[in-house]
């Protein structure tokens, strides 16, 4: 086999055509380490041996080559699209590679006689109308939610909504109109319809103007609960569209990529602005080789990241390429439509391109300070669960009683960034049988959920429950009933003798359960949480039971005597008051000092 020294690139040269086409390098092990396109094969390759200063990925590239395979293409633009099938195929180690190859969520309107919104990944197969793509499942659950609080469409699973013989929830809550049990005539739910697709494709004005000939029309005909329901409405998509950067239906879909790379680290920001609305963003960080410049990285990113895939009108990018003209070629041809890609840009497009660097500089700071292994391990996570993205929000629950006496649940809340203490719940359980963990679990989700669903706070990515299969079950009926869609359900097993290391997972809706390695990232990041949903469900509880008990949740701290614990009772109004005080409030008791006062923060706050 040939070394890569003895490649001969002067002989090879004067046989290469000048045509378009795709190059494969090869070294001496027969891997391909490089793919390149060419409008002129002859022309391109040959760059990389005729100048005397090459840049360092290219020298390195060059002193490996055993050889060079080459395919012809009939035009430049089918060169691009075999450029992109064959990295995605052989992950060539010199090129950039975008690790996030997955689907992209949309909002899917079905066809049938009452409609039904839901989330849609893959190919558009079914009836009816798709809105997107979304950046995440996350943002398709906010916008389903905000939809459902605003036009009560339903939302519900076709084999729930079929069988229903009273309303459910939804219908008690105001997020749906119970078309299910006849509650609500075709007409009237088809103009709840009309008027979410009109927000979905971003003519928001067209709603509130409708809205309000409808308002005027129940006032003059004294119906004013209709009228207020009205009122609530247009009120609700006016501060919708403070909140975005665009709110004109003449804004288009448009889509603004961004690239930067600092310490040798590359990431990709993308915004996705669909028919006026900004439907948020995702970032990329792709893997690529050393000493490449963000301009690289962005050309590299766009061609990976759209062909394939529906493409926007317009394509903002943050700075100029090369061969952003032949690119934009490609993806109208595949597109059917003309596509702008456009990087000096006025007016609402500059500030929005502002926009997206202000995030890719955060996103890189963020990751390049983040906490050691974190986004490591909510990667593992991913892979663990053969997620579609990365979770960027978990939740796990647990119970606490004494033989039944005084039952908490917790709930703790986990981002990349680590415990989220600020969304922390706990809740008392009552009215059920004591020691009936099961329903105590289903009380407690019922009550966060229910919360969430009417709008306080976000839905997690992943819910986890301590414990096995009837704990997940019964937060699997929590949900269902509540129709929580889009959460991954996962139940955490003890196990033998408890010992850390040898929890089972229980993935709902999966028939075999999952054993992860003791030296697993993933495991590491599941034990974190559940260990502090543990935590946390244990001080509630013995704070429950102390005062049930006439005692004071003072008595365990150490240097509170009688007369202390009287002084700060006296100070606060009580121990709740003292519970929620800061250490510099503790500390201005007599006789209580800074170190104590600390202690005692420590004590309520669980962190001793």
């Amino acid at each position: 086999m040939s070394k890569a020294s003895e490649f001969d690139a002067k002989t090879f040269l004067k046989t290469l055509t000048s045509k378009p086409g795709v190059y494969r390098m090869v070294d001496s092990s027969g891997e391909v380490i490089y793919v390149g396109k060419a409008k002129n094969l002859s022309k391109r390759v040959g760059s990389y041996f005729s100048r005397s200063q090459q840049a360092p990925k290219t020298r390195a590239i060059t002193a490996q080559i055993a050889h060079i395979e080459i395919t012809v293409t009939h035009t430049e633009n089918e060169a691009l699209i075999l450029e992109n099938n064959l990295i995605k195929q052989l992950k060539p180690r010199y090129n950039i590679l975008l690790r996030d190859d997955k689907s992209y969520p949309y909002i899917y309107l079905s066809a049938d006689r009452f409609p039904r919104l839901s989330v849609h990944r893959g190919a558009k197969r079914g009836k009816g109308q798709y809105f997107g793509p979304y950046p995440s499942a996350g943002s398709v659950r906010e916008t389903l939610n905000l939809l459902q609080k605003l036009f009560l469409v339903r939302q519900c699973e076709d084999s729930f909504y079929r069988n229903r013989s009273r309303p459910c929830l939804q219908y008690q809550i105001k997020r749906c109109t119970a078309p299910c049990v006849g509650l609500v005539s075709q007409e009237a739910y088809a103009d709840d319809v009309h008027h979410a697709v009109l927000f979905l494709q971003g003519k928001d004005n067209q709603v509130i103007d409708a809205l309000a000939r409808r308002m005027e029309s129940a006032s003059l005909a004294l119906e004013f609960e209709l009228a207020a329901h009205y009122r609530d409405q247009i009120v609700s998509l006016r501060r919708i569209q403070e909140k975005q950067y665009v709110s004109n239906d003449q804004a288009g879909d448009v889509d603004i990529i961004v690239a930067d790379i600092r310490d040798g680290l590359g990431c990709v920001q993308v915004f996705y602005i669909r028919g006026g609305h900004n439907l948020g963003n995702k970032t990329f960080f792709p893997k690529h080789p050393a000493d490449i410049e963000s301009a690289e990285l962005l050309s590299a990113f766009l061609p990976q990241f759209y062909l394939g895939r529906q493409v926007p009108d317009e394509i903002l990018i943050n700075q100029p390429l090369d061969d952003s003209a032949w690119l934009a070629e490609t993806l109208s041809e595949q597109g059917g439509g003309k596509v702008n890609i456009v990087h000096n840009v006025r007016g609402d497009r500059a500030r929005w391109l502002k926009m997206a660097i202000a995030n890719v500089e955060d996103a890189l700071t963020r990751r390049l300070h983040s906490k050691a292994g974190l986004q490591q391990r909510f990667e593992a996570l991913q892979e663990a669960l053969a997620m579609d993205e990365t979770p960027q929000r978990l939740e796990c629950f647990d119970i606490s009683h004494t033989m039944g006496e005084a039952t908490v649940a917790s709930c703790v809340v986990f981002n990349e960034e680590g415990p989220l203490k600020t969304d922390y719940r706990r809740f008392n359980i009552e009215g059920i049988t004591g020691g009936d963990d099961y329903a105590a679990m289903e009380q407690a989700l019922s009550r966060r959920y229910k919360r969430l669903k009417q709008g306080e706070g976000k839905l997690p990515d992943i819910l986890f429950i301590d414990g096995g299969k009837g704990q997940l079950a019964a937060a699997a009926r929590v949900l269902e009933e509540l129709q929580v869609t889009g959460v991954t359900l996962v139940g955490i097993a003890k196990g033998p003798e408890r010992k850390p290391g040898l929890e089972t997972l229980f993935l709902f809706g999966c028939k075999q359960p999952i054993i992860l390695p003791t030296d697993s990232p993933a495991l590491h990041l599941i034990q974190h949480i559940r260990d502090e949903a543990h935590r946390f469900a244990i001080t509630g509880h013995r704070q429950r039971r102390a005062k049930a008990r006439g005692t004071s949740s003072l008595e365990g701290v150490p240097g509170i005597g009688a007369k202390r614990r009287r002084d700060l009772l006296n100070r606060f109004g009580g121990w709740q008051e003292v519970a929620r005080a800061g250490v510099e409030d503790l500390a201005q008791v007599n006789g209580i000092s800074r170190e104590l006062a600390q202690r005692i923060y420590d004590h309520f706050h669980g962190d001793s």
